[in-house]
């Protein structure tokens, strides 16, 4: 039967949406399902709920066959990103089909000839709103169990990518580090030395009021420090104040700290939440009735494994080893907690900087993620 592609116009169909990975992707191990509702509020197109709306337009794509969900994809146009970069193009995100050449194409056909309606020459992703949003599709390591905060997808979307004519423009890659017995002396010496000599002040929370002033802050940081990266936006101060209505309550204290300067500004920030992967998945993605019980557990229970969500240093100290006196901190209080290991998420392939900060690690790259391009003809 043939292949049949609906625009997505209601919250009944933005659910199907939604939910269409959870079925796809039933009985396999290493799948972990975003939030429904998180999802919900990401593409309502309501700039309450996705302050990016502000600057971000989408159109949402469902494919049909045997009167059956076998597909979705998400059209993102950034005119920030556009403008920021002088680019003409458009993105997709949330791509998900089943092993069938014509539910990909007729999906990617649908986001291209609505670039092509609004002039665009280039199509690129999986890739969202901003760098606080998913990116990158998974190419190495489909046997490992995924993280909360990143897209799992089949081998076979790799097939799909070549047939559709994409090209990889940039790969992201992962780290599972092992936590040491203890900090590593030299890491130690290094930090030490800085805040002795520099008169650097570290700066741990026990206050979430505290730390949400420091936080508005240092996501101002994170703005200027990652705005060389690939694909990155300028983050509106509504774009900031919703991401951080979302992190501060996931935040352990004992797994966030910060550096200042003698003037008391943030030179550095760093940000590990316990891994809510397991408690997602058995969630299936629902809030209620008992995935906030399991997301709880995670937050305040004892976790093994801990996601990297942030490392940030001011670009102009990045060379002075701050990054040192932020692992030396948080490493202390990972030990002390008996974390076992630590997920790092994605770090472009070309970021020395970052990946310089676990080479005194026992570590093993696990994962890897890409970003497709292709121009539309």
């Amino acid at each position: 039967m043939e292949v049949t592609i609906k625009e997505v116009l209601t919250k009944k169909d933005l659910w199907k949406w939604i939910k269409f990975p959870n079925k796809l992707y039933k009985g396999n191990e290493y799948f972990v399902p975003f939030l429904g509702n998180d999802e919900f509020d990401t593409f309502s197109q309501d700039e309450k709920k996705n302050p990016a709306y502000a600057f971000c337009e989408t159109k949402l794509f469902l494919a049909y066959k045997d009167d059956k969900i076998v597909g979705r994809i998400a059209g993102l146009i950034n005119h920030a990103y556009n403008k920021k970069w002088n680019k003409n193009a458009i993105r997709f995100t949330r791509f998900d089909f089943i092993d069938d050449y014509e539910v990909s194409q007729k999906l990617f056909d649908a986001v291209v000839a609505w670039g092509k309606e609004r002039g665009h020459v280039e199509i690129m992703g999986p890739i969202g709103f901003t760098d606080m949003d998913h990116e990158g599709m998974l190419v190495e390591g489909f046997e490992e169990f995924n993280m909360s905060i990143t897209f799992y997808n089949y081998p076979y979307y790799l097939t799909h990518m070549d047939r559709l004519g994409l090209k990889k423009d940039i790969d992201w890659i992962e780290y599972r580090i092992n936590v040491p017995q203890d900090v590593d002396p030299r890491i130690e010496r290094i930090a030490n030395h800085l805040i002795k000599k520099k008169g650097f002040e570290v700066v741990t929370y026990t206050d979430r009021k505290v730390l949400d002033k420091d936080a508005h802050e240092a996501f101002k940081l994170i703005d200027v420090a990652f705005s060389r990266l690939y694909g990155t936006v300028p983050l509106t101060q509504e774009v900031i104040d919703h991401t951080l209505a979302g992190y501060i309550p996931l935040v352990h204290l004992d797994y966030i700290c910060s550096v200042k300067d003698t003037d008391g500004k943030i030179i550095g920030f760093g940000v590990l939440v316990p891994s809510l992967a397991k408690a997602f998945k058995k969630a299936n993605g629902k809030m209620f009735p008992f995935g906030i019980v399991r997301m709880l557990k995670a937050l305040k229970g004892k976790n093994d494994t801990l996601e990297m969500y942030f490392v940030a240093v001011d670009p102009a100290y990045q060379l002075q080893g701050v990054p040192a006196i932020l692992i030396s901190t948080l490493t202390k209080n990972i030990i002390k907690n008996g974390v076992r290991f630590c997920e790092t998420g994605p770090m472009l392939e070309t970021n020395a900087a970052v990946h310089s900060m676990w080479r005194h690690f026992d570590k093993r790259q696990h994962r890897r993620r890409r970003c497709y391009i292709k121009t539309i003809d």
